[in-house]
């Protein structure tokens, strides 16, 4: 701010910024984007609705993950699309069926949501997921999505793969990333597409129709966020931290009586399935907030998938989460 990045920007951000991003992707993922296929928006939503505004009309069939973000299937509806879920199942560790989601393309499905790792199960695709899905594009002429904000948030032996780096999904994938996970710069409001050029330029017209521009000083820190020497470093200490945390929240949650917690691969959100205690999701999340004083969603506030599921994020600190999974233990023993 103080180098009087305080005004406007061109509609799909700074150039330099754009570079920066396109360096990024281009060293993680193996791909050769371009800076001007990168459009920066004040929060990657927009991404999602610039995409849909652009590319979808009213009737058009939009497969999404259920459970899943929720905005995924509000914006679908909002533009007059039709979602159609894909059903994501514990015993499939939270994965997309591909024999499933083969069947559900019809000439009207316009548009494939994918989420990896996901929210809000912690769910990650495979590459052989990832293969499958980029050849089902290519052969059925689907545009993907592929939300990967939380791609550099995975456990143990899992790497993120990603959908924009498959053979023939350049031309056909929309990236959805941003600032807020891997960098806790949530309130800086800062994500980013990547898309072929022609729909990149869509997207920078509706920026200027709508947003402008994402703030200038932000986009700057973006620069910084990437290119400093202890920015990998630190990513690298707060996933080691979470997955710390991560065994903490699902051990404590398996030990609560009708509690069954799977554990994920990647984000940062447990997802267990409460249907042993007897209690439905929704009344469970309500009396936990009234009467034990911890805030979690119900499994259906991310779709039908959800139901019998509540999602917790282990994003607080030790004492927290172990004093969280303590009032829930009493909350549950006294019924």
């Amino acid at each position: 701010m103080h180098a009087d990045y305080t005004h406007y920007t061109p509609a799909g951000g700074i150039l330099e910024v754009r570079q920066a991003v396109a360096d990024f992707l281009n060293r993680r993922l193996g791909t050769d984007v371009k800076p001007l296929e990168v459009v920066m928006v004040p929060g990657s939503k927009n991404v999602l609705l610039f995409t849909l505004l652009s590319c979808i009309e009213p009737g058009d069939e939009v497969i999404l993950p259920d459970p899943g973000y929720p905005v995924y299937e509000s914006l679908v509806r909002f533009i007059g699309a039709r979602p159609v879920p894909i059903r994501l199942r514990e015993e499939r560790e939270f994965r997309m069926d591909l024999a499933e989601l083969s069947s559900l393309v019809t000439d009207r499905t316009r548009l494939l949501i994918v989420n990896t790792p996901q929210n809000p199960t912690g769910g990650v695709l495979t590459r052989d997921d990832v293969e499958f899905i980029s050849r089902l594009a290519v052969e059925r002429d689907l545009l993907v999505l592929s939300d990967e904000i939380y791609s550099q948030i995975t456990y143990g032996d899992f790497q993120h793969v990603s959908l924009l780096a498959q053979p023939g999904m350049r031309e056909r994938t929309v990236l959805l990333d941003g600032m807020s996970k891997a960098y806790a710069m949530c309130g800086w409001r800062l994500g980013y597409g990547v898309a072929p050029r022609e729909l990149a330029a869509k997207m920078e017209t509706l920026m200027i129709n709508s947003s402008s521009c994402a703030a200038a000083f932000t986009q700057m820190a973006a620069i910084e966020a990437f290119g400093a020497p202890e920015s990998d470093r630190a990513v690298k200490r707060m996933v080691g931290e979470f997955g710390r945390r991560r065994d903490l929240m699902v051990d404590g949650l398996n030990r609560i009586p009708g509690f069954r917690c799977a554990r994920p691969e990647g984000a940062f959100y447990a997802f267990p399935n409460v249907e042993g205690t007897g209690m439905d999701e929704q009344v469970m999340a309500d009396r936990l907030l009234a009467e034990a004083g911890v805030a979690v969603l119900p499994g259906t506030a991310f779709g039908a998938g959800g139901k019998g599921y509540i999602r917790l994020a282990y994003t607080q600190s030790d004492a927290n989460l172990a004093e969280a999974l303590r009032r829930i233990e009493r909350f549950i023993a006294a019924g």
